[in-house]
């Protein structure tokens, strides 16, 4: 097992839960708006999700990986693509989170738990995502590539958690910070430009 690979993911992944995206802006504004407790159900609902997608990438690619060796090198190459186009999005992106969108109805902690586990789990870039990013974290020569994919599946989310309940417990702050000043957002926005690049350049590279 090589445990620099998987730090490394774990780097990755939590640099990517910081930086400005539609799941945390979600949760950040849920959070400023009703209180931290709104804002974990929707965190625990969205990371709820994310064992959807990690078991069909899991058990779909694992099978095509072991059937056709250099459909391996294939994934990677399309992953890196996908990387590389992911941070082309950012830059074009504007660099202004929204951070005064409310929402119209204040809902129970039920509620918002399925609306995030729905908004996750019906979203097909989510599995897009972790078919392009998981296989260039494979860590082991010896294990299954079923539980490779589960574990990067479950470090993902467990680091995605103590991100997003960063973001919750300092939603206030970090409220008034992005409203008071722009470049916060366009710093976090060419962080995760860094990262998705690093990302692709490392995919290319691992043998």
């Amino acid at each position: 097992m090589n445990f620099d690979i998987l730090i490394s993911f774990v780097i990755a992944t939590a640099t990517l839960a910081i930086s400005p995206g539609p799941d945390n802006i979600f949760v950040l504004i849920q959070s400023i708006t009703y209180g931290k407790k709104q804002g974990m159900a929707v965190v625990f609902g969205l990371l709820s999700g994310c064992i959807i997608h990690t078991s069909f990438v899991a058990f779909g690619l694992s099978s095509l990986i072991q059937s056709n060796v250099k459909f391996l090198f294939i994934l990677k190459l399309l992953g890196a693509g996908y990387m590389l186009f992911l941070a082309y999005r950012v830059f074009k992106s504007s660099n202004i989170i929204d951070t005064k969108a409310k929402a119209t109805v204040k809902k129970s902690l039920l509620d918002l738990f399925k609306q995030g586990f729905i908004m996750n789990v019906i979203n097909p870039k989510v599995s897009i995502f972790f078919m392009a990013f998981f296989p260039a974290f494979l860590f082991s020569k010896t294990q299954s590539l079923v539980l490779q994919f589960f574990i990067l599946g479950f470090l993902f989310m467990v680091t995605s958690l103590l991100i997003f309940s960063m973001l919750v417990f300092f939603s206030s702050s970090l409220g008034a910070v992005l409203k008071s000043n722009h470049r916060y957002g366009a710093v976090l926005n060419w962080t995760q430009i860094v990262v998705f690049l690093g990302i692709a350049i490392f995919i290319v590279l691992t043998p």
